[in-house]
Order: C-alpha cells, then structure tokens, then sequence
C-alpha cells in the first residue's frame, strides 16, 4: 500500500499535489509549515514515525528569493537543513524521497536549455540553499526541479499580471530573462507519477516552450482577452527598485531524463496558463 506524505502541501504546488493523490485514491497526509517546522528535527521525526509513510514528496521551502539574499541563515536552515531532517526522518521508516528543487540552481549562463546533468552553480542563497537541500538525498531518492511556477492558489506571476493589467494601461517586464512556465496542476501529477514509481536521481519537470517574462506577460494578457501590447520590455539592469537576489538569465530546463526514460513532456505552458486564466477570471465575476 502506498501511503503518501507531502511536506509544503498549503504552497500552490503542495496543494495541488495533494489533490491529485486524492484523486487517484491513494493515502495521502499533507503537511503545513502550522503542523511541521522541517527546521526542528525531533519534530519532524515525530511526524513522520506517526505518519509512517511509504513516500514522501517535500515540497516544503523557503521561496522568497529576495528575503532569502536578505536571510541567509533562514534560508539555509530551511531549505538545506530542513530538507535533511526530512531525508533523515525518512530514513528511519524506509520512505523514498521526492525532493522538489528549482532550476535556480544554475547561473544562467548556458545558452542552451540545462539538462539535469549540467554542473550548477547557483547565483543566489536561495539556489544555493536548495542545491544544498538537493546534496541530503541519498541515492534512490529523486530531485525534481521545476521553475517559473504559477497555481491557483497562492500568489504567483499570473496573478500579478492580470492585477497590474487591472489597473495600469501599461505594463513592463524583463525582456533578458527566459524560462519554461510551469503549471502547478500538470507538474503536480507528473511529480506524483515519479514518487509513485520511485525513480532515483534529477529529473527536470516543466511545461514546454520557453519565453522571457515579457513573452509571457503578453501570452497572459492574451488568455484573459486583453491587448497584448500593453507589455512592454524592459532590461532586468533597468529595474526599479533592482532586486536584491541575482536570477538566472538563462532558467530553460531540458526534460532529457524524461524523454530517455519514455515519459511524456507536460502541454505547452499555454494550455494549463488559459485553463487557469479562466478559473481565476470566473472567481473575479462571481465576488
């Protein structure tokens, strides 16, 4: 029997991982950061020696990349020693572990999209504190990064932009930094089929085709029927304020573990960005 815990499971993406187990009747305990601190390992331990699960999916984090910059103790100490006392704690019941990570792992610099096997070398305390969280797996768990993430719930770059669409004629967005947008819903039953099947090692899960976050901000404006040219670019050097924390100018993953291994690719970013354009727009008629 498959009984199944989610670290993170009120985030967008633990949210709807949980769901899909649901759905697919599998045993499943979700975990919020009210009912675990992944930071304190006696507690962890009691969570997970209660739950006694077969798999579990740590989708618990620190994401706030700019606070991160800001905090790197905290960074660290959840993202890097909390994934180990998950990893930990996980060992003692024989669970296998999906680590979700980020594609901020790299620098960026690779003009091609980076393939799982690609040497990292984070350009931030948040990536360089999930590649940390990475290094605690042992070697028949997984690591699952994703990148550019946007759900129903919580907030994200989709409802940031039809918010500033609302309310400012023209919007502006980095033209100098591209990516593959991911859908919480399709990389939520995709992560769910890896840890099921307990796959070892990296694996990028992403929705296809990548944009520049000005790409994007137009491909959003689009769904929700706007007018498109109301995005116009800008570079990242010409921010105000500049962030505090450096991102990747490069954040495209290649699904090559996927593709070897006869896994099909998520949709194009598009179909999961209307669905959910959709739903958020309905909610928007109906309050």
């Amino acid at each position: 029997m498959t009984r199944l815990l989610v670290t993170g499971a009120g985030g967008q993406l633990g949210t709807e991982i949980v769901a899909v187990a649901l759905a697919r009747d599998i045993e499943c305990v979700g975990v919020t950061h009210v009912d675990l601190d992944i930071v304190d390992a006696d507690a962890t331990l009691k969570v997970i020696e209660s739950v006694r699960p077969t798999h579990v999916i740590h989708g618990a984090a620190w994401t706030a990349v700019d606070n991160c910059e800001t905090d790197p103790d905290k960074a660290m100490a959840v993202n890097s020693q909390g994934t180990k006392n998950v990893v930990a704690a996980a060992r003692r019941v024989g669970a296998h572990v999906t680590y979700v990570s980020t594609d901020y792992v790299f620098d960026g610099t690779k003009v091609a999209p980076y393939a799982e096997s690609d040497p990292t070398n984070p350009v931030s305390v948040y990536g360089r504190s999930k590649l940390m969280g990475e290094h605690a797996l042992g070697a028949s768990d997984a690591t699952v990064r994703i990148s550019w993430v946007c759900g129903y719930a919580g907030g994200n770059m989709v409802k940031t932009i039809l918010r500033i669409a609302d309310n400012q004629d023209v919007l502006s967005f980095v033209d100098d930094q591209r990516g593959h947008p991911t859908f919480a819903d399709d990389a939520a039953a995709r992560i769910v089929d890896l840890a099921v099947a307990e796959v070892a090692g990296i694996w990028h899960v992403t929705n296809q085709g990548a944009v520049s976050w000005f790409e994007f901000a137009r491909e959003v404006l689009i769904a929700a029927g706007h007018d498109p040219d109301r995005v116009r670019p800008i570079m990242t050097a010409d921010l105000q304020p500049p962030r505090p924390a450096l991102r990747p100018t490069n954040s495209v993953l290649e699904n090559k573990a996927m593709h070897d291994a006869g896994w099909s690719m998520l949709d194009d970013f598009r179909v999961p960005l209307k669905r959910l354009v959709d739903r958020l727009l309905s909610d928007s008629s109906r309050s």
